[in-house]
C-alpha cells in the first residue's frame, strides 16, 4: 500500500558520510528487578559507568538503594544483570577494570551525615570492601593511573531549614583514598579541608562534583559556593577561584505558556554542577545552578581560573530549535545543564553536555578548547543525570533518572548511542536557519498545502501563544520556516487548546480547539485568516454539549463545504469503544455525525488524535495512551469518503468501516528509544506522501522528543 521507503533509513553514502552519534537501544531500569519484585516501585538511573572492557554498565539507583548492572555485549540488545543492594543511597560510581567503587549516603539526617565507599567485584557481584566516610558523599572519581579515589563529601544543606541557605554545619570536604593492587585501602583515607576558600559561605563548602586529570589533580566544584578548587595528588589545595558570572541575553524568563526569547539576566552566578577535565590544563563544567544561579549553559576554564569559552545562551538556543525547551522552567534555570562527559573518539576530543530539564545532550568537538563546535543534539531520555563514554567501542551511554510511574507512563531508562558513519537520525524537526529564534513544541495537528508545505498547530501547553507553524518536509531534518501567531482583536488568542488544523482554500485556516470546560476552554471551531487573526468562532450545538466530556475534538479536515472533526474518546452518549466523527456544513450551518469503532484498550484508553481527508479516503490516527512495551495501538486507518455521510445528531449514527494503513509502533521503535504515546499529527501531500508527527507535551513529564517522518506514498 505504501510505495516509498521510509525516511527513517539513513541515506548518506558510507564513503562520504560523517561520523555521527545515533541512539541504538534503551533499557528500562525496572527490568533489573528480580522476578516477583514490585515493579511499580520508583526506580532510577543516575550516575553511570562502564567496565574497562566496555561490556558492562553499572548505574546508581537511589530510590531502590541499589546499583544496577546491564550487559551491553550486544549494545543494540542490552540485558539485565540485576541489582546489588547498597544499604543506603548510592550517589556515584567509578570503575577500574572489573572493580566498581560506589559512594553511598547513609546519613540519618542533615545534621548527622555519614557515608561509605563500597567496592564491588563486577564479575561476582560481591562487595569486597567498605570504607567509612566522614560525611555524606556525592561524586566519586578515580585517578587516571588508578592510584586513588577522590570523593566529594557534600554534607548538603537542609533546604527546609535556615531559609534553605548555606551556612549549615557540618561543612563538606574532599576525601582521598589510596588504591593498592586494585583494592581500596581504607586506612589511607585523607580528608582535604575546603573551608575558607569561597566568598560565599566560606565556612560551609558543599563540594558537588570531582574529576582527576593525568597529573593527579582533582578539580572540585563547590556548587552552592560558586567556587572551584584544584587539589594535588598529595591532597593540597593548590588553586581555587570563583566560578564567576554570566550576562545572559536572548532568554525566556517567564513561565507563562509563551516562548519569547527576549529577556536578559545580568551577573548570573554559574554555580556549576558536573565538571570534567578535557586536558591537564582545561576543564568543562555544566552550570546547573542551585541557590542563586544557573547560567543555562556550560563553560571551559583554565585551571588558573581564566574563562576560555562560555556558551552564554547558545547551548539553550540549540535546544530551543529542536523543540526541547521547557517553558515551565523559564522563571528558574531554563534547560538546566547538569552533566558533563569528556572522551576522545578517534583522535577528536568530545564534550557532552546534558540538559536535565530539556532531556537532551549536546555533542561538541573541543579540538580547540576556545572554540568548541556543536556537532549534534541527541535525545537523551527524561531527566538525564549522568553519561558514560566508551570510545573504544564508539559508544555513549546516558542515565536518565526520572521515573513517572508504572501507570502507562515513562520509566527511568539507560540509553545507548553509537558513533558510526551515516546521517544523524535526530532531530527530525528543527527551526534551525530562520532569521528569528523560533521556539516550538507540542505539535498536535497538521495539514499539507498544495505546494507540499505542511502547517501544524501546537496545543494548550503554549496557550498564551497559539501558533500555526509552517514546515518544509523536503529537507532533512524537516524545517520549521515560519510561525503565524494566532490573535483575537490584535492580541494573542486565549483559551484555546488547538488539536487540529485544515486549510480553508482561500489562504486561511480552520482550527479545532479541544474544550475543557473546567478550565473555561470551550469546545469550538475557529476560522483564522491569513494574517493570523480569528474572524469567526463556531460553538458546538446543544445536542453535542449535553453529552460533552473534556476529551473533545482531536483533528479537523475539510471535504467540500463540510468540516469534519474527530472526537478523541467516548462522550456520555457513545456506546463503549466508539467515538463520533462530527460534521459541520459551512453553507447550511447544520451539524451531523457518523460513528467510528475503535480498538478496545488492553490498558488505559484508546482514542483518535487526527483526521485528514485526501482523495477518496479519510485518514485517522487511532492510538492508546501507553508507552514502551505497554504500547499496543498506534495505528493509521482509512475510511472511504463515500461513507462519510453525516446524519442529524440525537439519533442512531451509522458506523463507518476502516482499513489499516500502517502500524506505527515499529516506526517509533526504530528511533532507538521507547515507543512514545502521542501520535498527534498527520498530513498527506498532494502527491499522496504521508507525514506523521508526535506531540512532546512541551517537554513537561516527557522526553521532549518530537518525531516527524514520512511513511511514504499511498
Amino acid at each position: 500500500m505504501l510505495l516509498a521507503a521510509s525516511v527513517l533509513a539513513l541515506g548518506a553514502g558510507a564513503a562520504e558520510a560523517e561520523m555521527t552519534f545515533n541512539r541504538i537501544a534503551s533499557f528500562a531500569t525496572p527490568d533489573n528487578m528480580a522476578e516477583g519484585e514490585d515493579r511499580t516501585r520508583e526506580t532510577s538511573s543516575e550516575i553511570i559507568a562502564a567496565s574497562e572492557d566496555g561490556m558492562t554498565l553499572i548505574y546508581t539507583d537511589s530510590p531502590l538503594g541499589v546499583v544496577g548492572l546491564v550487559d551491553i555485549t550486544d549494545p543494540k540488545a542490552p540485558r539485565p544483570l540485576g541489582n546489588i543492594a547498597m544499604a543506603g543511597e548510592p550517589t556515584s560510581v567509578a570503575v577500574t577494570g572489573s572493580t566498581a567503587f560506589v559512594a553511598v549516603n547513609t546519613s540519618e539526617d542533615h545534621v548527622n551525615p555519614s557515608g561509605r565507599m563500597v567496592e564491588i567485584d563486577l564479575e561476582t557481584q560481591e562487595v569486597v570492601e567498605s570504607c567509612a566516610l566522614g560525611g555524606q558523599p556525592d561524586s566519586i572519581a578515580l585517578s587516571k593511573d588508578g592510584g586513588f579515589l577522590s570523593i566529594a563529601i557534600e554534607n548538603e544543606r537542609d533546604e527546609d531549614a535556615g531559609d534553605g541557605r548555606t551556612g549549615q554545619m557540618p561543612a563538606g570536604f574532599l576525601t582521598m583514598i589510596r588504591i593498592a593492587d586494585g583494592k581500596a585501602d581504607c586506612a589511607t583515607a585523607q580528608d582535604v579541608d575546603l573551608t575558607g576558600l569561597a566568598d560565599i559561605s566560606p565556612e560551609d563548602p558543599e563540594p558537588e562534583f570531582v574529576d582527576v586529570n593525568e597529573l593527579g589533580e582533582t578539580v572540585v566544584t563547590l556548587q552552592e559556593n560558586n567556587h572551584i578548587a584544584i587539589v594535588s595528588a598529595e591532597g593540597e589545595v593548590i588553586r581555587h577561584f570563583s566560578a564567576g558570572t554570566v550576562d545572559l541575553t536572548g532568554i525566556d524568563t517567564k513561565d507563562n505558556g509563551e516562548l519569547l526569547f527576549t529577556g536578559t539576566q545580568e551577573g548570573r552566578l554559574r554555580e556549576p554542577d558536573a565538571v570534567k577535565w578535557i586536558d591537564n590544563d582545561h576543564f568543562a563544567m555544566a552550570n546547573e545552578g542551585d541557590m542563586d544561579g544557573g547560567s543555562r549553559g556550560w563553560t571551559i576554564m583554565n585551571k588558573d581560573g581564566s574563562v576560555v569559552y562560555e556558551s552564554n545562551s547558545d547551548f539553550e538556543h540549540a535546544l530551543v530549535r529542536i523543540g526541547h525547551y521547557p517553558d515551565s522552567r523559564s522563571d528558574a534555570k531554563g534547560v538546566e545543564p547538569e552533566s558533563i562527559e569528556f572522551a576522545d573518539y578517534d583522535g577528536t576530543p568530545h564534550v557532552f553536555v546534558g540538559s536535565e530539564r530539556g532531556s537532551a545532550v549536546a555533542v561538541y568537538d573541543v579540538t580547540d578548547p576556545a572554540n568548541p563546535v556543536l556537532k549534534q543534539v541527541l535525545p537523551s531520555g527524561i531527566g538525564p543525570e549522568g553519561y558514560a563514554a566508551i570510545p573504544a567501542r564508539n559508544l555513549l551511554v546516558s542515565a536518565n533518572e526520572t521515573d513517572l510511574g508504572a501507570d502507562g507512563l515513562a520509566r527511568a531508562h539507560v540509553m545507548i548511542f553509537e558513533r558510526a558513519e551515516g546521517e544523524a537520525v535526530y532531530p527530525t524537526l528543527t527551526s534551525e536557519g530562520t532569521d528569528e529564534l523560533i521556539g516550538w513544541g507540542a505539535i498536535s495537528g497538521m495539514v499539507a498545502d498544495e505546494d507540499g508545505m505542511i502547517h501544524a498547530v501546537s496545543d494548550s501547553v503554549y496557550g498564551s501563544q497559539p501558533t500555526i507553524f509552517t514546515i518544509d518536509p523536503s529537507q532533512k531534518p524537516a524545517r520549521i520556516t515560519g510561525a503565524l501567531r494566532i490573535t483575537r482583536d490584535g492580541h494573542p488568542a486565549q483559551k484555546l487548546d488547538l488539536e487540529g488544523v485544515t486549510l480553508d482554500g482561500e489562504g486561511g485556516y480552520w482550527v479545532a480547539s479541544e474544550g475543557r470546560t473546567d478550565h473555561l476552554i470551550p469546545h469550538a471551531i475557529y476560522h483564522v485568516g491569513a494574517d493570523g487573526g480569528i474572524d469567526e468562532e463556531i460553538g458546538l450545538p446543544a445536542e453535542l454539549l449535553a453529552h460533552e466530556l473534556r476529551y473533545g475534538f482531536e483533528g479537523i479536515t475539510k471535504i467540500g463545504d463540510t468540516l469534519w472533526m474527530a472526537v478523541q474518546r467516548e462522550w456520555k452518549d457513545d456506546p463503549e469503544n466508539t467515538v463520533k466523527l462530527v460534521a459541520y456544513d459551512l453553507e447550511t450551518e447544520e451539524w451531523g455525525a457518523v460513528r467510528y469503532e475503535k480498538a478496545e484498550p488492553e490498558t488505559g484508553w484508546v482514542g483518535l488524535s487526527e483526521i485528514v481527508a485526501h482523495g477518496d479516503w479519510v485518514y485517522v490516527v487511532e492510538r492508546d495512551n501507553q508507552i514502551g512495551e505497554a504500547a499496543v495501538t498506534k495505528m493509521i486507518y482509512r475510511i472511504p469518503v463515500s461513507e462519510m455521510q453525516p446524519v442529524p445528531l440525537g439519533g442512531d449514527l451509522p458506523v463507518v468501516s476502516k482499513e489499516e494503513v500502517r502500524d506505527l509502533i515499529p516506526d517509533l521503535k526504530s528511533f532507538g528509544g521507547y515507543a512514545v504515546d502521542k501520535i498527534e499529527g498527520l498530513a498527506v501531500t498532494p502527491e499522496g506522501e504521508i507525514f506523521v508527527s508526535t506531540d512532546n507535551d512541551g517537554v513537561d513529564d516527557s522526553s521532549g522528543e518530537t518525531f516527524f517522518w514520512s511513511i511514504g506514498r499511498m
